[in-house]
């Protein structure tokens, strides 16, 4: 009897309290919903912080601070020893952000800036070998700086120049332009048909449209934001300089720590960027010596060539940087090509000089270089570095410049 009325009296107990916990929540809606719809705001929970719109702008912007402030600090904290015949990393040669850090190196002295592809960056030859080594033998002092980049088509130079190359200013530039990317309707990315080129991140991202480029949105506007967030540049830098994988592809942080669960991610930080010179990337061999083959290449016209349109708007942004351009035009290896290969290249030169001329645009077209002197159809070896120096020695551009 004694248990019988202890357990009755427990259940009402509990009804009770579940009603005055109904009775509550009830009361807690109707107030919620009273001060929503008279525009009174609500605290959900007594220890709770919620930030005005006001109040996330400014700490957004001390965010936003602070990671800009981390970039810049990187950069005096990274060894990063540019001295003569300096060239930039092979291995690196998709961090922009280290361009742009190299850049403003070489731009606070008075040197003559060299841009151009893996031409002017020396393929098949040691950095004393390039032609920056060769004019500054010639001048007797450190005079020239390297800052061709490998695989750097005049789309891509354009992309690199007006972004990440805002240093160059005032400046002797002497600006290679390489007619091979002419070559093909390929090379000239004109091609509908999708595949892999050079720096796609450098290339216009929506104008003028580039049909063989075939990113989605998200990742052109991605590209767009990280141009202009210098944060981002530096995120992907250390990304490609200390988080690359064994098959050297770069990995997020995370991605990493999933790699290496028991290795410190602080430990990759070497702060050496010139442990990456490489010194020679391909056998410095005349190209006669593997193979005598002639080649029919089926050059574009500069009218419709995206390539020369792309290389024109280079131009215009240094000229507006108030700089003084020297156009470079080859020499491309005319005994590689065969007799109707070589007729168009010349009528391409000839185009080429016509509206250079027109832009007032200074210019200069090397001869030929002896047939050993040539790796391939466009990178010279240390010999032909050596004969373009002396013909270029002369111009008035880098005269006034040693």
């Amino acid at each position: 009897m004694k248990l019988s009325f202890i357990y009755s009296f427990r259940i009402e107990e509990i009804g009770s309290q579940r009603q005055r916990l109904m009775t509550e929540r009830n009361t807690f809606e109707d107030d919620t919903k009273h001060r929503t719809m008279s525009g009174q705001s609500v605290v959900f929970s007594s220890n709770e912080v919620r930030l005005s719109v006001f109040q996330w702008i400014v700490a957004l912007g001390l965010v936003g601070v602070l990671l800009y402030l981390v970039s810049v600090f990187w950069v005096g904290v990274e060894r990063f020893e540019a001295g003569s015949d300096y060239r930039f990393p092979y291995q690196l040669s998709n961090d922009y952000w280290l361009y742009n850090s190299y850049c403003q190196r070489v731009c606070a002295g008075e040197k003559t800036i060299i841009i151009g592809d893996s031409v002017m960056w020396g393929q098949y030859v040691k950095r004393d070998q390039t032609l920056a080594h060769y004019l500054n033998e010639l001048a007797g002092r450190d005079s020239f700086a390297n800052l061709g980049i490998d695989g750097g088509h005049p789309a891509a130079l354009c992309g690199l120049i007006e972004y990440y190359g805002s240093a160059i200013s005032k400046k002797r530039v002497i600006l290679h332009l390489n007619p091979l990317w002419m070559s093909s309707k390929k090379h000239d990315l004109q091609v509908s048909k999708e595949f892999r080129f050079n720096h796609p991140r450098l290339v216009p991202q929506f104008f003028p449209e580039i049909p063989c480029y075939r990113a989605s949105i998200s990742e052109r506007i991605g590209i767009i934001i990280e141009r202009n967030v210098p944060f981002l540049g530096w995120r992907r830098h250390l990304q490609l300089a200390y988080f690359k994988d064994e098959n050297g592809i770069c990995r997020s942080l995370p991605e990493w720590a999933m790699a290496h669960p028991y290795d410190n991610p602080f430990g990759v930080f070497t702060l050496e960027i010139n442990n990456f010179t490489k010194e020679l990337c391909y056998e410095a061999k005349p190209w006669n010596e593997r193979s005598a083959t002639k080649l029919d290449l089926s050059w574009v016209e500069l009218k419709t060539s995206l390539q020369w349109s792309l290389f024109q708007r280079l131009v215009k942004i240094l000229q507006e940087r108030k700089n003084s351009i020297l156009v470079v035009v080859g020499p491309l290896n005319e005994h590689m090509l065969d007799e109707k290969s070589l007729a168009a290249y010349n009528k391409i030169k000839r185009d080429i000089e016509v509206l250079l001329k027109e832009k007032n645009v200074a210019y200069y077209i090397p001869s030929v270089l002896p047939i050993e002197s040539y790796a391939d159809i466009s990178h010279p070896l240390s010999d032909g570095y050596a004969l373009l120096a002396e013909q270029l020695f002369d111009n008035d551009v880098i005269r006034d410049g040693r």
